[in-house]
């Protein structure tokens, strides 16, 4: 094997792609053993893919309801011809104009954006990449607060050679981003003599659940356009927020900010979260400099989206009430299953983040690790995924500074696998905090008997001092006063 790596580049047999982790492991632990309601009922119930399943009815009533827009049907086959042979990479000017209108309406039409400046991809995976092609040199790098995905240790570092710098966040502050985190990151680069070419943000965010308000968001733009640094704002979950405050976008922000400089504002969007067609490998450049947009173009060669794509996105996004009716449908939808998991879990006292967007939850359950270590989160991981069988996925998997949060995934399943995957850890739960307290109840009777018998000892002592001879004591009676035994409650309670 390793004869046969020397045989290859660097590039494709180093670690970037970052399959040694948690996250991935979570995954290949599911596809060995995956859940079915039938044919393996007790196999592993996948909850670490932010998928988004939960309105597919209203995309297949759509499909069939317009046959025409597919090359691959009886009424549509007669576009087959053009649509097979047609590929420029600038992309099909309905599906340009239908994306701007898409993105401007998940919006709330707060903002407008221009066809001419969409730039595709093979999905956001190759947006990233992309994007870091064209605003980083190999070992340049770009800050990012955390927790965050971790498909961006593969994205934009594997092929590109840029390197991640954490911006540290914490639970104290719901993990908002502060000014003095930025600083502190941005000057520990410095320091090590690493050129900080941006700053990546993602909003929703992945895996919190959170959306950025408009404060933050300008201070975002103010602190990049001090450091004279790129923004790059990921905002594959925009259509996913589903209860208040909504979503501002960072096209708001510097629409208003007529003192920011343009140039260094650059989007990343993709259909996979917010219409929930990952497989079509959609993605999404948005750049506000002229220069990114024309490079970017040229290299979405390697990355395009198919004209057969294209075609059917561009009917269904340009069906305005359709869409109209998707959206709010899947924000209703989503709401709904974001609140039966955590008012369920909130049943066996396990708290989440409070979250109005993305597919997913933050999970607290620093209360059951026996102590407060990354080690400690992982083999409560473990057991998770080995013997309560869900593929949850652990928070240092996101380079969360705090062990014990987990991001929990539920749009991905239907009504019936949800109700196993919340029994299931509910039972967990109420099954390790019985075992908490029979150990506390059998110390405390431990700690009672110990106790009792030193009272005995003193009304005896107290009754005839003079007959208590050391046979008449237990050993254990026989202690030192300044034994820390001699104050057993005082013990039970620390």
């Amino acid at each position: 094997m390793a004869f046969l790596n020397n045989m290859l580049s660097k590039i494709a047999t180093n670690d970037g792609h970052g399959e040694n982790s948690p996250y991935f492991d979570g995954w290949k632990a599911y596809d060995s053993d995956p859940f079915h309601s039938t044919d393996n009922p007790q196999g592993v119930i996948q909850m670490g893919l932010a998928e988004n399943l939960l309105s597919f009815d209203l995309v297949q009533e759509w499909i069939l309801k317009n046959p025409k827009a597919s090359i691959c049907t009886s009424e549509g086959v007669n576009e087959f011809k053009d649509t097979a042979i047609f590929q420029d990479y600038h992309g099909l000017p309905e599906f340009r104009n239908a994306i701007a209108k898409f993105m401007a309406k998940v919006r709330g039409n707060t903002v407008t954006f221009d066809p001419d400046r969409v730039v595709m991809s093979g999905g956001a995976t190759g947006a990233h990449e992309t994007m870091m092609f064209c605003l980083a040199d190999p070992g340049d790098a770009f800050l990012v607060p955390t927790p965050y995905y971790p498909g961006f240790d593969r994205d934009l570092r594997w092929r590109t050679g840029v390197k991640l710098l954490p911006v540290v966040c914490e639970s104290s502050n719901d993990f908002k981003i502060t000014r003095e985190a930025l600083e502190a990151a941005y000057q520990k680069a410095l320091e090590s003599n690493i050129k900080v070419k941006g700053l990546l943000i993602t909003n929703p965010s992945n895996p919190l659940g959170t959306i950025l308000d408009r404060d933050t968001l300008q201070s975002l733009v103010d602190f990049i356009n001090e450091k004279n640094i790129h923004l790059v704002c990921d905002e594959i979950y925009a259509a996913t927020v589903f209860t208040k405050p909504m979503y501002v976008s960072i096209a708001e922000i510097i629409e208003e900010d007529k003192k920011c400089n343009r140039d260094l504002i650059h989007l990343v969007y993709s259909l996979s979260k917010d219409m929930g067609f990952p497989g079509f490998r959609i993605g999404i450049i948005y750049s506000y400099n002229d220069s990114v947009v024309s490079t970017a173009r040229k290299m979405s060669s390697f990355g395009l989206v198919s004209t057969q794509t294209q075609q059917l996105i561009a009917s269904m996004l340009s069906d305005e009430k359709f869409i109209d009716k998707y959206v709010a449908e899947s924000r209703k939808r989503l709401a709904a299953r974001h609140g039966v998991f955590t008012r369920g879990l909130m049943q066996v006292r396990v708290g989440n983040l409070q979250a109005n967007a993305g597919l997913f939850f933050w999970m607290d359950l620093r209360r059951l690790l026996k102590e407060p270590t990354v080690e400690a989160e992982m083999d409560l991981w473990r057991v998770i995924i080995n013997e309560v069988k869900l593929n949850v996925s652990p928070g240092s998997s996101f380079h969360c500074s705090e062990p014990g949060w987990f991001r929990v995934c539920y749009a991905n399943m239907d009504n019936e696998t949800m109700r196993i995957a919340l029994r299931r850890i509910k039972k967990f739960v109420l099954q390790v905090d019985e075992r908490e307290v029979a150990a506390k109840k059998q110390t405390w009777h431990k700690d009672l008997k110990l106790s009792l018998s030193f009272r005995r000892w003193d009304d005896t002592i107290m009754q005839t001092p003079r007959m208590v001879t050391p046979h008449m004591m237990s050993p254990h009676m026989i202690v030192s006063p300044h034994s820390p035994l001699a104050s057993p409650l005082v013990r039970a309670r620390n």
